[in-house]
């Protein structure tokens, strides 16, 4: 699996692997998603574009989660595929395709409404595999 959930007590603090830094950031979009709805009854029927700038990578995690809950709760577009492309320059830079549809939450089952990412226990260990660690506050 490349996503789980680790023990907390009133929020979902998730563990993400890859074996590159853009699948585990791939892997993360997934389980934010898989967080609000039941992903699985999600289908790829458009496409949107999220580009992402930061200084670091925790910083650049932190706007990819909340850009994906952005996405999903205020848009009302579910992702299913996420496609991620990472570069560094004198920044960071992140190009995204997320595959899905608009959210309907009676077909898409929804789960619960995830408030915002944090800093808090944030952990991006750039190795191989890839592991990062987060908390999204519910």
């Amino acid at each position: 699996m490349a996503y789980r959930y680790l023990d907390h007590m009133t929020d979902a603090f998730i563990e993400v692997t890859g074996d590159t830094i853009d699948e585990a950031f791939e892997n993360a979009g997934i389980s934010v998603v898989d967080t609000i709805v039941d992903i699985k009854l999600v289908e790829n029927k458009e496409d949107r574009e999220i580009r992402l700038y930061a200084d670091d990578l925790k910083s650049l995690l932190y706007s990819w989660l909340e850009e994906i809950i952005i996405l999903t709760i205020t848009d009302g577009f579910v992702g299913k595929i996420f496609h991620v492309k990472i570069t560094k320059n004198d920044r960071y830079h992140l190009l995204a395709k997320v595959s899905g549809e608009e959210i309907n939450f009676e077909r898409h089952h929804f789960k619960m409404e995830i408030k915002a990412p944090t800093y808090h226990l944030m952990e991006i260990k750039d190795e191989k595999p890839v592991l990062m660690q987060f908390i999204l506050d519910l």
